[in-house]
């Protein structure tokens, strides 16, 4: 995609949803496995498919504190007439006809036992409840009433997860119950961060520098996101010293850089990443951030960040994300949203997808404006309409409202959907 975009600028920007197909087309999974002890297993992906080894459970059980008895030998009894069983005393291995054995939740059913007779309605009699004493059951129980039968919980070789799962705690808790100890995943996916610019120091910054930002929030993002950071020292705009830093991490999953992606005279990047490699985008309708570059080097992708903290952070989501998630063998699941009403108009341009920051506050009650439930709704307020260089606009943000390309901006009462893009990995 060699062009000279010094000249041309951005008169053609690809759509977010086709710069995205391209990025991905042009990397694969990496394919790295291991296997880990289920307890370290949270927010791993699964590499291949997971079967139950064994039933749960393993053996019929009481579902409740009770009397295992034949449901046959209760046929018939009720509060007027029970029906009287020898007690064959408490959690035998087996018990014969007329039998009746004191049972707790969860325990094993003696064999020969088909039902539960709730304790409630059992009465011990004569010498009570132990072994050569009576019990008298007032309830007629069917066959497997009050019973949890073998492999009710999982089947013997149930498919348990298929690969490119993400498991969650509730997951280990259920792989750990059918016996297993350790599972297979995929390695997490190693991205190399790399800030750019010459204006940028760590601290103390002098006239015309300014603290380096965006490597730590991407670098955080990729850990977040349940991949490897290489968070690297800042490389100055400088296209050799650029070309040296990303070449030395293309045996990383991905290599981000941050900064220098646009078309001005300091914008290296993009020259970069074509003389190495091959720009596949450059030029994305979205907003803040258009100026966003997709690559590969090598058969590494590279992702070119806006120098905007703002547009950094919107691009690091869109592109960044999937990307990783993609090389790591799963796929992004989309953000969680929340339902709120603007209380003031949001601008976009038509054509481009925009992204407004937007703080979250109490419902909207009172304000006669709003009528029905979308008064219980929270009301969402841009905490800046423009300007990708505010840091604090996106900090000080619960989440954004995603504005499609289609649209002129959004009204002021409208009800949105606010994409709470820091809640989930």
């Amino acid at each position: 995609m060699s062009h000279d975009r010094h000249e041309a600028g951005f008169k053609r920007r690809t759509r977010v949803v086709d710069a995205l197909a391209t990025l991905l087309d042009a990397a694969a999974p990496h394919g790295r496995t291991e296997s880990v002890p289920i307890a370290d297993a949270d927010g791993r992906v699964v590499a291949e498919p997971v079967d139950a080894p064994a039933p749960v459970p393993s053996y019929d059980r009481a579902a409740m504190d009770g009397y295992a008895v034949r449901a046959e030998d209760t046929f018939g009894a009720s509060d007027r007439s029970p029906a009287v069983l020898r007690a064959a005393g408490t959690e035998p291995e087996s018990i014969g006809p007329g039998e009746a054995a004191r049972v707790h939740t969860g325990s094993a059913l003696p064999e020969g036992a088909d039902a539960v007779v709730m304790i409630e309605q059992v009465e011990a009699v004569g010498r009570g409840s132990g072994q050569g004493g009576e019990v008298e059951t007032f309830d007629a129980v069917a066959t497997g009433e009050n019973v949890g039968e073998a492999g009710e919980d999982v089947a013997d070789g149930q498919r348990l997860f298929d690969a490119g799962h993400v498991l969650r705690p509730s997951d280990l808790g259920l792989l750990k119950s059918v016996g297993l100890d350790a599972v297979p995943v995929y390695e997490p996916p190693t991205v190399a961060v790399i800030p750019t610019g010459e204006e940028l120091v760590q601290s103390d910054p002098g006239p015309g520098e300014v603290i380096e930002t965006n490597g730590l929030t991407v670098s955080r993002l990729v850990e977040r996101w349940g991949g490897e950071a290489r968070y690297r020292d800042v490389v100055t705009d400088d296209e050799a010293a650029l070309a040296a830093a990303v070449e030395a991490d293309l045996d990383a999953d991905a290599v981000v850089t941050t900064g220098g992606s646009s078309v001005g005279e300091r914008d290296l990047i993009p020259e970069v990443v074509d003389d190495i490699g091959e720009v596949l985008v450059h030029g994305v309708a979205l907003k803040p951030g258009h100026p966003v570059c997709l690559g590969v080097a090598d058969g590494t992708p590279v992702v070119s960040l806006p120098g905007y903290p703002v547009a950094c952070i919107v691009n690091a989501a869109q592109f960044l994300r999937p990307l990783q998630k993609h090389v790591g063998g799963t796929s992004a699941d989309p953000f969680p949203t929340r339902r709120a009403v603007l209380d003031r108009k949001v601008p976009s341009e038509p054509g481009t997808r925009t992204f407004a920051r937007v703080a979250l506050s109490a419902g909207n009650a009172g304000d006669e404006s709003i009528d029905g439930d979308e008064a219980d709704l929270p009301a969402a307020t841009p905490t800046r309409a423009s300007g990708s260089g505010i840091l604090s606009s996106v900090a000080l943000a619960d989440g954004w409202v995603v504005v499609p390309e289609p649209r002129e901006g959004l009204d002021a009462g409208e009800v949105v959907d606010v994409e709470l893009w820091e809640v989930t990995p």
